[in-house]
């Protein structure tokens, strides 16, 4: 199987990494993680007037129509500079949610709105005891007529504070099956009843947010896709996800290993580049392996999105377990390899360990994608 870029998927590629590399530099990254937005309108506008914000939005509703793959070559570029802001809960999360389960009146509304970058928005589903599966979901909506009131709390949703538009995963019907009776709400952060906080987490780049509600009201006309079958699209939506975030730490490991190679061969110890020692080789060189193992799987599991979706699951669960490990280590090895200006804040490889650390834990963690596989497995 052949995953090399075609012509127009390098030429998006080549035009990303300029982009990316002239308006996210460094010093721009740790404004954004000081900045409590977390992003800015101005570049905001700069990335929808490119296009990316609706690259797999369907043309009808103002997108470009492009695979997921297509969408994977612009996240694995974001991977590389550690890009801050909403554009991951709004393109991936709730734009792949909206396009499964939206009515043809929400599809045409929100996806348009999300195509021009008029709209940011985001999906509220893990709350306090933190399970990666539908069990997790308690938070209640209670039908009052022609409308449903929310209440309880949903933590580590990304980009609430500055979202348009929250998607809410709540109970609407207890089931002795835990995956019936969820149902998904379309809710207007300014909404009566609803409370944002921002959480202190490790990766600022990415901010997250407690968000409670309050005897809050939502219309019946604002449930995405049927009543008490939520489940079955958040999973698949989930499943898309751990894919995005494989295809981004993809690029976060590749920058980490180029960082430590381009440092072993300027650092000189006695008399030498320290990349000449074998125990730096050593180190440069498994990370070699693991980043290109890693790219094998994450494009395998981009693929299937469009080309084998039986195999989408499992792919992703692959993907999650495998490029999390790889990037984690090495950022890891590449703080070992600088030596004590890696543990300086001056440094930028603290912003990458930061964000593998925190993206190996979103979505599901190694021992529940490990358990996922092994249950997917014929």
């Amino acid at each position: 199987m052949d995953f090399t870029l075609t012509i127009e998927q390098e030429m998006l590629r080549q035009s990303a990494r300029k982009f990316l590399n002239t308006n996210f530099t460094n010093d721009y990254v740790r404004e954004m993680w000081e900045n409590t937005q977390g992003y800015e309108p101005e570049m905001w506008t700069k990335i929808a007037d490119l296009g990316w914000m609706g690259l797999t939005i369907p043309e009808e509703y103002g997108g470009l129509g492009l695979t997921f793959r297509d969408l994977g070559v612009i996240l694995h570029e974001m991977g590389r500079v550690v890009m801050p802001g909403p554009f991951f809960s709004t393109v991936v999360l709730a734009t792949e949610l909206i396009k499964m389960a939206g009515s043809e009146a929400q599809r045409s509304n929100l996806l348009e709105k999300i195509a021009s970058g008029k709209l940011i928005a985001t999906v509220a589903l893990y709350e306090e005891e933190v399970e990666w599966g539908a069990d997790g979901i308690k938070l209640s909506a209670t039908k009052n007529g022609e409308s449903y009131s929310l209440q309880g709390t949903k933590l580590f949703v990304p980009d609430a504070h500055c979202a348009d538009l929250i998607i809410v995963a709540a109970r609407t019907q207890k089931h002795v099956d835990v995956n019936e009776g969820i149902s998904l709400f379309l809710v207007d952060p300014q909404a009566e009843g609803v409370k944002i906080e921002l959480l202190p987490t490790m990766d600022h780049g990415r901010k997250q947010c407690a968000v409670s509600f309050l005897n809050t009201t939502v219309s019946s006309n604002e449930i995405l896709g049927e009543v008490g079958k939520g489940w079955t699209i958040l999973e698949k939506m989930l499943t898309r996800a751990n894919i995005a975030l494989g295809l981004e730490m993809l690029g976060g490991g590749e920058k980490v290993l180029e960082i430590a190679t381009e440092y072993s061969k300027v650092r000189v110890q006695f008399g030498q580049p320290i990349g000449s020692y074998q125990a730096i080789k050593h180190k440069c060189a498994e990370m070699l392996l693991q980043v290109e193992s890693s790219r094998s799987i994450a494009e395998y599991a981009a693929w299937t999105v469009d080309g084998n979706p039986h195999e989408e699951s499992k792919s992703a669960s692959l993907a999650k377990t495998y490029v999390g490990n790889m990037y984690r280590k090495a950022a890891a090895a590449t703080l070992q390899i600088l030596g004590g200006i890696g543990f300086s804040w001056e440094h930028d490889i603290h912003l990458y360990y930061k964000r593998a650390l925190a993206s190996e834990a979103m979505f599901g963690d190694t021992v529940f994608h490990l358990e996922h596989l092994a249950s997917q497995w014929d």
